[in-house]
């Protein structure tokens, strides 16, 4: 008599479950979160010792703050190439390149010899970090698929949102205790350590497309309309305000070269950025969702520090300390989010995330001096668990329609949006704050001189008056939180497939493959 099945046996051709994270994706997320954690520390942590680079090397602040500017200039001329270069070389090859220009650059940084020097190898440092965030969402979007998307982004969502706050932590107590060299230093292991990562877990079969030709005219458009926008807008914040001309003329001619090359992208098929990508109604929503959000955090990153200095005379790592609710919030709120998105779709998780934002600003608009640092840390916690729920699951939307061929062009578009949302976001709310406290004491010379103090207790009635300041401020970013929640209404309202709609070229989305993990 032939053996009869086992009724309690499973299934043999039982499907297998395509939303695990196996061990092979997990190990490239890890491998290229390294690489994310260094350059978006790298934008906050430099901001604390700035005073001290100044010092050391008797320069006045105006010069030594193109530390930072040409940081970000090189981050914005570079991130248009990202699409290009994944498809012409390989998203592998580019990644270590990107890696090795930005150790390279920290390690001369740490030996600088003038400022002039040091601004130098900032400008290097930033060419190599302005690769590494679209070619670290391009290597997981291809790896992860549409159905796994909202979950490999939240492991990378940890070092977008801690990171900022980290960074001013780190540099307080890098600068009060050993060198401000070991602010760059501090970047040479990790690199070390991702590279060797890279070299063991990335694909190697990645080589792209010699064919793939680059669209120089776009770039030389897009490249220095977005640098002479970002400049412009850094001299904005920096105490010129938007009436300094050279900030006027830096603005109008980096948006008149911008608005050149959307006029030429719109009419020529291999442009630089595919704008075409935003006939998808969901990259589109998604895509200003992104910007908003990129716009209050960073805005919000550039007020919360000055507030615990200036108007409550915290130290610099004490303030930094203070904003550690927020990452927390962010990382509590980003372990279930991803899941939640993933079944249920981006609108039942980021309009969420922004009401709580939301929820948590408005408590900062009523600031004064003295306000009560508990039901501050309880707001911040609550801005932390909105950005969490919010930020990876729109940045994931916006993948969930387009073919892979189009993921290299999306990434370095929403990594775009994403920078210049945070500068101008961050240029407007300083000079806002600058007018702020300005109106109410009109002889202490506005934010500049009062940023100068910092750390330093201020009378209760003059610390007051700064609080009101910020408060004022703050309602810009509640304004831009809550254009951000009106947009993610109209994310999907359940997990969607790659379709014909969303492929770049208008044909059929072919299904995505996992990328061979070695």
């Amino acid at each position: 008599m032939p053996d009869q099945p086992d009724a309690t046996a499973p299934p043999a051709a039982a499907a297998p479950d395509d939303t695990r994270l196996d061990p092979a994706l997990i190990r490239l997320s890890i491998t290229v979160m390294l690489g994310a954690i260094m350059v978006i520390l790298d934008t906050t942590i430099v901001s604390v010792a700035i005073h001290a680079l100044g010092n050391e090397f008797h320069t006045p602040l105006s010069t030594i703050s193109w530390v930072t500017t040409g940081y970000l200039l090189a981050l914005a001329v570079v991130i248009p190439l990202a699409g290009w270069s994944v498809e012409r070389f390989g998203a592998t090859r580019m990644w270590n390149l990107s890696l090795v220009l930005f150790v390279a650059g920290s390690a001369l940084c740490g030996v600088a010899w003038s400022a002039g020097a040091l601004i130098a190898f900032r400008v290097m440092q930033g060419l190599g970090g302005g690769m590494i965030m679209p070619i670290c969402m391009t290597l997981l979007a291809q790896a992860a698929g549409p159905k796994r998307m909202n979950r490999v982004m939240s492991i990378i969502g940890v070092p977008t949102l801690i990171a900022p706050v980290l960074g001013p932590v780190v540099g307080g107590l890098i600068v009060d205790h050993l060198s401000w060299r070991w602010i760059f230093y501090v970047n040479v292991p990790i690199g070390v350590v991702a590279l060797f990562m890279s070299w063991r877990v990335l694909p190697r079969s990645d080589r792209g497309s010699a064919s793939h030709r680059l669209d120089l005219l776009g770039l030389l458009l897009i490249s220095p309309g977005l640098a002479a926008l970002v400049y412009g807008l850094s001299e904005a914040g920096n105490g010129g305000g938007f009436g300094a001309a050279k900030v006027q003329v830096s603005i109008a001619i980096g948006l008149v070269l911008l608005v050149g090359f959307v006029l030429y992208a719109l009419r020529h098929d291999n442009a630089l950025l595919d704008l075409r990508l935003f006939r998808d109604r969901t990259f589109t929503v998604a895509s200003v969702t992104t910007f908003t959000i990129g716009a209050m955090l960073f805005g919000a990153l550039f007020l919360l520090p000055l507030y615990y200095q200036v108007a409550r005379g915290q130290s610099a790592s004490d303030a930094g300390l203070l904003l550690a609710p927020q990452g927390l919030g962010a990382m509590v709120a980003m372990a279930i989010a991803g899941r939640v998105a993933d079944r249920r779709g981006p609108r039942s998780v980021v309009p969420v995330g922004m009401a709580l934002s939301l929820l948590g600003t408005l408590v900062f608009t009523q600031v004064d001096g003295h306000t009560n640092e508990a039901l501050l840390v309880g707001s911040l916690f609550l801005r932390g668990l909105g950005f969490g729920a919010a930020m990876m699951p729109a940045m994931s939307a916006a993948y969930a329609t387009l073919a892979p061929s189009a993921v290299p062009r999306a990434t370095t578009t929403l990594n775009i949006l994403q920078r210049v949302g945070g500068s101008l976001a961050t240029a407007f709310v300083a000079v806002e704050l600058q007018h702020a406290i300005t109106h109410r004491l009109p002889n202490v010379g506005g934010a500049g001189a009062l940023a100068a103090s910092a750390g330093t207790k201020l009378p209760g009635p003059i610390a007051d008056k700064v609080g009101e300041a910020f408060g004022v401020t703050f309602w810009w970013i509640a304004a831009l939180t809550a254009v951000g929640f009106v947009a993610s209404l109209f994310l999907p309202g359940r997990p969607v497939a790659p379709t014909a709609a969303g492929s770049a070229d208008g044909q059929a989305a072919a299904p995505r493959t996992p990328v061979a993990v070695e």
